[in-house]
């Protein structure tokens, strides 16, 4: 860590609630190196140490504290060295959804001459606390760095390290400037890990996009494939598909343009997955009845039915929310263990009864699909085969598990230890579902078919 100057702490608050004479409860030792830096000039310097405290917001209230040092250690007064903070940004000390900042204390310090930065021996910063602190991390306040319109900046964590003591997290920064503890939400990502997800979903999505449009201009160009149900649910399924990932590639990109494009943009993201989830089960639903019927059933309107279930009734439900409640779509930050925004944001659902209402939707409809799933590997194991025919049949299997979307049950796995391979598997299979899905043609549906009767 480097030698400490022990004759120059700076304490800035003591708990005088605890026992004989107080115990220090935040606290800044400088390095030798600095005070030698500042002796060298030949003039008088001022150290300025801040501590802010505030409940609730920096707009509502803040307090400084200082204590005399040999260098005066002075309250903030305007210094040229001072990095920029405003005490009247009104979320200093809070993230888009949550106070972050360790008990809403932030300490900073200082010289009046300039900016310091790059020392070789580190500031240690020690924050008191008495709760849990494992999921904490040092940060300091980079003005500027804020990607988002009209934020005074950000936290950062680049040259801090941090140290855990029983009830005190201890920083180590190679700079002057405001500090802060930043409690991290548990299963944040890393921003290369972030980094990597984005990209592994942008190349995926595109490969989707490609091959399902080539499919369905194929299918357009070949009149006689359309004429069975089964092809024709099976196109829906790839328009719909075709429609997500082009949506979800525009999410990000439109998400730097107007509020008003932004939200658009959210809740076509946000139909086209209704849509996608609703023609999976349509697809499921068509499977189950070429397999357990017993009489040839006929269907009025069979696909008229089908589409106004998987077209109809999402986009009624998402123009609803659009119309009577709009700030359901917006700008959605995702977390890193950064502590703040990352530098990207996207188009997508702002509300969390809303996030979790769809989920629900694709809970129910994964659980439908799966039991169909099983349905069909319990027939297929019944079914008395042709030697080399069990081959055949598990790739239909896995063919099925492409068409009926059952991989996005992954989803329900994104917790503990789990959270970081569900991520990379979730993104990885299901941004491929359309190329997938594009390569299996409904001859698998067909094979199955095959054993059953005719499609309704």
């Amino acid at each position: 860590m480097g030698q400490l100057n022990p004759s120059l702490p700076c304490p800035l608050v003591q708990d005088v609630k605890r026992g004989v004479g107080g115990r220090l409860r935040h606290a800044m030792n400088f390095p030798v190196e600095l005070m030698e830096g500042i002796k060298t000039r030949g003039m008088e310097q001022k150290l300025v140490c801040i501590y802010i405290h505030s409940p609730s917001s920096l707009a509502k209230q803040h307090a400084h504290h200082a204590t005399p040092l040999p260098l005066r250690c002075l309250r903030r007064a305007g210094c040229p060295g001072d990095p920029g903070l405003s005490l009247q940004a009104p979320h200093l000390l809070q993230d888009v959804h949550n106070n972050s900042v360790l008990n809403d204390n932030v300490l900073g310090a200082f010289l009046q001459s300039g900016h310091v930065a790059g020392l070789s021996r580190p500031v240690e910063i020690q924050f008191w606390h008495d709760m849990d602190s494992s999921n904490a991390t040092c940060v300091f306040w980079q003005p500027g760095a804020s990607k988002c319109v009209g934020s005074p900046g950000s936290w950062s964590r680049e040259g801090c390290e941090t140290t855990h003591r029983e009830g005190t997290v201890i920083c180590h920064c190679n700079h002057l400037t405001y500090f802060a503890v930043l409690l991290v939400p548990a299963g944040t990502l890393s921003p290369t890990q972030l980094t990597s997800l984005t990209h592994i979903s942008t190349i995926g999505c595109s490969l989707s996009a490609a091959a399902t449009l080539c499919t369905l201009l194929l299918c357009c160009f070949s009149r006689q494939r359309l004429r069975d149900s089964t092809t024709k649910i099976h196109m829906h399924l790839l328009a719909a598909l075709l429609l997500l990932n082009c949506s979800f590639l525009l999410s990000t990109p439109l998400a730097t343009g107007p509020e008003w494009l932004c939200r658009v943009t959210a809740a076509l993201l946000h139909a086209s997955l209704l849509c996608t989830l609703a023609w999976m089960a349509a697809e499921a639903f068509h499977l189950l009845l070429l397999l357990v019927k017993v009489y040839n059933v006929y269907i009025q309107h069979y696909l008229l039915k089908l589409c106004l279930f998987s077209w109809g009734l999402p986009t009624l439900a998402v123009v609803a929310v659009f119309v009577f409640k709009r700030d359901t779509y917006g700008y959605h930050t995702i977390h890193t263990t950064e502590g703040y925004k990352s530098p990207s944001a996207r188009c997508w659902l702002t509300s969390p009864p809303a996030y979790s209402a769809t989920l629900c939707y694709a809970g129910f409809i994964l659980l439908f699909n799966m039991l169909v799933l099983g349905r069909v590997v319990m027939i297929l194991r019944s079914i008395q085969r042709q030697k080399g025919q069990a081959r055949k049949d598990w790739a239909t299997v896995l063919g099925l598990t492409c068409l009926l979307g059952t991989t996005w049950g992954l989803a329900f796995f994104g917790f503990g230890i789990f959270l970081v391979p569900q991520l990379y598997l979730f993104t990885i299979l299901n941004s491929l579902q359309g190329h997938n899905t594009s390569r299996y043609p409904d001859a698998r549906v067909k094979g199955c078919e095959g054993s059953s009767g005719a499609a309704p």
